[in-house]
């Protein structure tokens, strides 16, 4: 799965060239030989990133992991590329066809991944919901159900694959949609009691995985479909992080706490997750650019210097 976390992490790269270029140019001007590294050396790097988002990790996935006899997408592979499952996971559904869709609408508008953007979508939307409107987890490779999880993430990464269909297409229905799998995905994760819970009363925490992927689902509506409504949503994760999840005193950001915050010292509560911190901190960054927040960009870095 590490080709699928560079390519969710690279689509970014495309869509910057000609920032890029300007940003060199004016460097190379000013004649400053600091600068004028720091530039050449952010070019080698946006260059990897690039390359080996287009000539190695979306070459190995596409068309390789298109499934044209049932539709969506494959993703059990070995390195040489052999098949080794067919089950679908639903998570896998969504990013794939958000990450296609955002190479469509930033990168190059190459037909080839608009066409199996849509064959993806058509994949969600027939097999992957449940006649209460959620989503499943895990599906066979015609479709049929195997697995539902209690929460609700694969609606999220359905959300932004409608999004950046209606940004790629003008499509009305994947706008309403993506909009009405945000509301199902924060009403399910933030009304109390409504999500079942995982253990007993004896000892309550709550988590930081749904407060991440709520900033990055209302990130990825709000630039594909153009509308602010969502910045409630993040202004509200973004602080409930700093205030419960973030440990300037240990220097830590924790996986889960007490309802107020309060570290459980026991090995749930001490348990730590990098990879959530260090998304944490790349969403809260990116926040921190869009808003010129450099408060925020600031808590973004700490967090990625103390969990990294």
């Amino acid at each position: 799965m590490w080709r699928l976390a560079t390519l969710c992490h690279a689509t970014v790269v495309g869509s910057r060239a000609q920032i890029r270029r300007g940003l060199t140019a004016t460097a190379a001007s000013m004649n400053i030989p600091g600068e004028n590294n720091a530039m050449k050396r952010r070019e080698e790097l946006l260059k990897i990133y690039r390359d080996g988002l287009l000539e190695d990790t979306a070459r190995f996935w596409f068309p390789r992991s298109v499934d044209r006899e049932h539709g969506g997408f494959l993703h059990c592979f070995e390195r040489d590329g052999t098949l080794i499952d067919t089950d679908k996971g639903v998570w896998v559904q969504g990013r794939m066809t958000w990450m296609l869709l955002t190479l469509y609408n930033t990168v190059a508008r190459r037909p080839e991944w608009l066409e199996w953007a849509h064959q993806g979508l058509e994949f969600i939307d027939r097999h992957c919901f449940d006649t209460d409107g959620r989503m499943f987890f895990h599906v066979t490779r015609e479709g049929r159900p195997i697995r539902k999880r209690r929460y609700a993430y694969s609606e999220s990464f359905a959300a932004i694959a409608h999004a950046a269909y209606a940004r790629a297409t003008g499509s009305d229905r994947s706008a309403a949609r993506a909009w009405e799998l945000f509301e199902l995905f924060t009403r399910w994760n933030f009304t109390p009691g409504l999500m079942p819970p995982k253990f007993t009363d004896t000892r309550p925490m709550i988590g930081m995985g749904p407060r991440i992927i709520t900033i990055a689902t209302a990130q990825e509506l709000r630039a594909n479909l153009g509308d602010n409504r969502v910045n409630t949503w993040i202004d509200r994760c973004i602080e409930e992080i700093r205030r419960y999840f973030v440990k300037p005193e240990l220097r830590a950001v924790m996986e889960a706490v007490g309802p107020n915050g309060e570290i459980i010292d026991h090995f749930d509560g001490r348990t730590l997750n990098p990879g959530h911190a260090i998304e944490g901190a790349w969403f809260i960054m990116q926040e921190g650019k869009v808003r010129g927040d450099s408060a925020l960009v600031r808590l973004g870095c700490d967090m990625l210097d103390w969990m990294w």
